[in-house]
């Protein structure tokens, strides 16, 4: 069953179209990527589905209803969380209480949003650091701190943007196992990526999209192996 259908979206910034008629859909309970070199239309695509920038063209469906045009706290209180891929936290208050502020859009009392907002804290594992000052964590906690926050809405699809950029090995394994463990508790995922080892790793299917349109969908081993997606990010001439 699709909980996301994408049909013909495209955005337009004056004459230039940084997203072009791209199709697809993301099915209840799987991983899915979406792939393409820089500037190909990927984060602008996510502005899209959730609320940030209208469409210019074409339409989104969540859970069978059309969201194009809604506000993105209305998709939120639909079940869609977001992270984002320059990471912003409320820089001067706690962990916790930045997790606090997200678990509001559900918690019906200040108590609620703080039980929710521990259990999602310790699913990430900042829990030794709920009252530290967020401005002063690493970028690795602050990534975690990140899908902490997107977590706290309580979302059945997560759009997670570039969430491993910048990291150490350790603590890409480590956001590779919190990926899988989002995936585990149902919470179906569409995430933006370019370490292409853990995209491959971690991804049910995956869609390509270069220059604002898609050039490939498939499973891991059939993007690795497709010639327009080598050359897409290799050059024509590695293809050769």
């Amino acid at each position: 069953m699709a909980l996301l259908e994408v049909k013909d979206l495209s955005k337009f910034f004056g004459g230039l179209a940084a997203v072009s008629n791209v199709s697809f859909e993301v099915r209840e309970g799987e991983i899915l990527g979406l792939i393409g070199p820089n500037g190909a239309g990927k984060t602008t695509l996510f502005n899209m589905i959730n609320g940030f920038y209208p469409p210019s063209k074409g339409e989104v469906f969540f859970k069978g209803d059309r969201i194009s045009g809604l506000k993105p706290y209305q998709i939120c209180k639909r079940g869609m969380g977001r992270t984002f891929q320059v990471v912003k936290p409320l820089q001067r208050m706690s962990v916790l209480d930045n997790v606090i502020a997200s678990a509001f859009i559900r918690a019906g009392s200040k108590q609620a949003a703080e039980v929710r907002a521990r259990e999602v804290i310790d699913f990430v594992g900042l829990g030794d650091d709920v009252h530290v000052i967020s401005k002063g964590l690493p970028l690795g906690k602050r990534k975690k701190l990140e899908i902490a926050r997107a977590l706290a809405t309580g979302p059945e699809l997560l759009l997670l943007d570039e969430s491993f950029a910048g990291l150490n090995p350790a603590e890409l394994d480590e956001s590779i196992e919190i990926i899988r463990k989002i995936k585990a508790k149902g919470v179906t995922i569409l995430i933006i990526e370019h370490h292409m080892k853990v995209i491959m790793s971690i991804s049910d299917r995956i869609v390509v999209i270069n220059y604002g349109q898609k050039i490939a969908e498939g499973v891991p081993h059939e993007i690795g192996n497709n010639p327009l997606v080598i050359e897409a990010y290799l050059g024509e001439a590695h293809h050769a």
